[in-house]
């Protein structure tokens, strides 16, 4: 239940993202919304659940508004990976390190990004530009915040009611024979 809820949330974020943020203008940006989804689902889900809502995300966001078909399926695993694996052996409280690690973890993939299609398709891409990476990064950081409000109460809502249900259903009958 909670993953089909994460679910339809990226499919919500994933048609704001590629329809209504197209209207901003450059210099208020445009955050990549999905990605801090995936993040999100890298710190709260399970490696099997958290790796098949990072594909499907991925994979909603390359059909919708992918250019080379693949990449975007790639990058969400890849992020969830790295950024799980991060967690799991960090001994500084997760609550320290989420947003920042959004931050660090957009410039790195936007590097790489960058790196990747330069070997690849290296006349289609605009010259670097380290002032606007870094502008997105602090976009991006930003926009993390108010997100991972949200994702947290919604993902505290949706398991905390699962649980009082299961406790609802066990505690029925006599009690006292």
């Amino acid at each position: 239940m909670t993953t089909l809820c994460f679910l339809l949330v990226g499919f919500i974020l994933t048609a704001i993202q590629t329809t209504i943020f197209h209207y901003f203008p450059h210099w208020l940006g445009r955050p990549d919304l999905v990605f801090i989804l995936v993040v999100f689902v890298a710190y709260r889900f399970s490696w099997a659940t958290g790796l098949l809502l990072a594909f499907l995300l991925g994979w909603l966001l390359d059909v919708s508004s992918g250019v080379f078909l693949g990449t975007y399926p790639l990058l969400a695993v890849l992020v969830f990976s790295i950024v799980k694996f991060l967690r799991q052996n960090s001994s500084v409280k997760d609550t320290v390190f989420q947003i920042p690690l959004v931050g660090v973890s957009y410039f790195i993939v936007q590097c790489f990004f960058y790196l990747f299609f330069l070997m690849t398709q290296p006349e289609a891409l605009p010259p670097w530009s380290w002032s606007r990476v870094v502008q997105e990064t602090l976009i991006i950081l930003v926009a993390a915040i108010p997100c991972f409000v949200f994702f947290n109460w919604l993902y505290e809502k949706l398991t905390t009611r699962r649980m009082a249900s299961r406790r609802l259903k066990r505690s029925g009958g006599n009690q006292f024979r």
